[in-house]
């Protein structure tokens, strides 16, 4: 019979000792770990930091600062009291507005008619060139609409011979309807883009199985395809809507400032046309878009969120 020597028995270590040096090793690993995983992202969360919170956080605190630096809502209040400011937002929002809805509807259909192609050599063709029209802005898409459709424009040039000058029927590039149509040769590619992943997401088994249960093709898009694609669909439509609210450049190289959009007048308080004593309106403005386009970046997540689970 062995008996146990207490000289030999496994005594846990006493608290503060062998289990805090056990707990500090476990932490430190584990905080390495962390720091091992996320070293990659961190560039990129410096870049963010550097180029939009800390301005972002600027723009928020002189929009409610005086011009002697005294905390107040007056440069609010002037931007939503009437006048120019509160046009120009009215104008920016129907010009979003627009510019989300009928690209959102044109990219959707050609993006569904893409993905139901057999042309594989045709959906990289139209995927290659929604990318490259996306990211076409500014002074160059200006100048091709000014030269094609004009008032002397080759198009127009065109039609003027045959009796369909559209600048006879009340037709005008420089006003709203015209920059929204600018607008549309971008935002229907970038809705190209975002909704064909969800439109590829559609399960070919789901449609198999609504016909083999006797469902025709309207009754599935009405129960099946339209409920899973619509909140993908409203979620592409709200980011349209911030791209087409923020636009700036090509506004301003085709109209020359003369139409009121707000990213207008920003810019003109960037170039240093200021009344005295408004030099903190600017940051006002600045700070309305920043909110307009929080929210529709929220309602685009949260749109986002609720398809991904039909479309995994």
């Amino acid at each position: 019979m062995k008996t146990s020597d207490p000289s030999t028995t496994d005594i846990p270590p006493p608290s503060g000792v062998g289990g805090e040096v056990g707990g500090v090793r476990t932490t430190t690993g584990a905080l390495a770990r962390a720091l091992r995983t996320s070293a990659p992202v961190l560039p990129f969360l410096v870049y963010v930091l550097l180029g939009l919170g800390i301005p972002t956080l600027v723009i928020i605190n002189l929009a409610f600062r005086s011009d002697s630096g005294h905390l107040t809502t007056s440069n609010i209040h002037a931007i939503t009291s009437g006048g120019q400011y509160l046009t120009g937002f009215e104008t920016s929002l129907k010009m979003a507005l627009v510019t989300s809805v009928v690209p959102g509807i044109l990219g959707t259909l050609i993006a569904y008619a893409v993905s139901t192609s057999r042309f594989v050599t045709m959906k990289r063709l139209v995927a290659t060139a929604s990318g490259v029209f996306a990211n076409f802005g500014g002074v160059n898409l200006a100048f091709m609409f000014v030269a094609t459709i004009g008032a002397v424009g080759v198009v127009t040039s065109w039609l003027t011979r045959i009796g369909l000058n559209p600048w006879n029927h009340g037709f005008d590039l420089y006003k709203f309807w015209g920059v929204a149509l600018v607008y549309m040769y971008f935002q229907v590619p970038l809705m190209v883009l975002v909704v064909t992943p969800a439109l590829n997401g559609l399960r070919p088994a789901w449609r198999e199985a609504a016909e083999n249960l006797g469902a025709s093709k309207w009754r599935y898009w009405r129960h099946v395809g339209i409920p899973v694609l619509m909140p993908s669909v409203l979620g592409s439509m709200f980011l349209l809507f911030g791209s087409g609210f923020s636009a700036y450049a090509t506004a301003e190289a085709l109209t020359g400032g003369t139409i009121a959009l707000t990213p207008i007048q920003i810019g003109a308080y960037l170039q240093g046309n200021v009344i005295s004593g408004e030099e903190n309106i600017g940051y006002a403005l600045g700070f309305g878009m920043i909110a307009l386009m929080l929210a529709s970046v929220i309602g685009y997540a949260l749109l986002q969120r609720r398809s991904s689970k039909w479309l995994r």
